[in-house]
């Protein structure tokens, strides 16, 4: 399985009383390549019409907040 790397970090709640450790990426597990999506030590490897949807919304939240352009 070929998989690279877009972001690995550990989010903290902004009350700092939670947190979830968050690795994303793309894999070519599947004979689809797609996007995998690891919270907590718990990997999903999306379908692609599942990654686009997620890609979709997370681009929509970032522009709603002025993060995306």
């Amino acid at each position: 399985m070929a998989t690279t790397m877009y972001f690995e970090e550990t989010i903290h709640d902004q009350s700092g009383k939670t947190s979830l450790d968050i690795e994303f990426g793309r894999s070519s597990f599947y004979p689809e390549d797609s996007i995998y999506l690891t919270v907590d030590g718990k990997t999903v490897i999306m379908d692609r019409a599942t990654a686009k949807r997620f890609v979709d919304a997370v681009i929509s939240v970032g522009q709603y907040h002025g993060l995306v352009d």
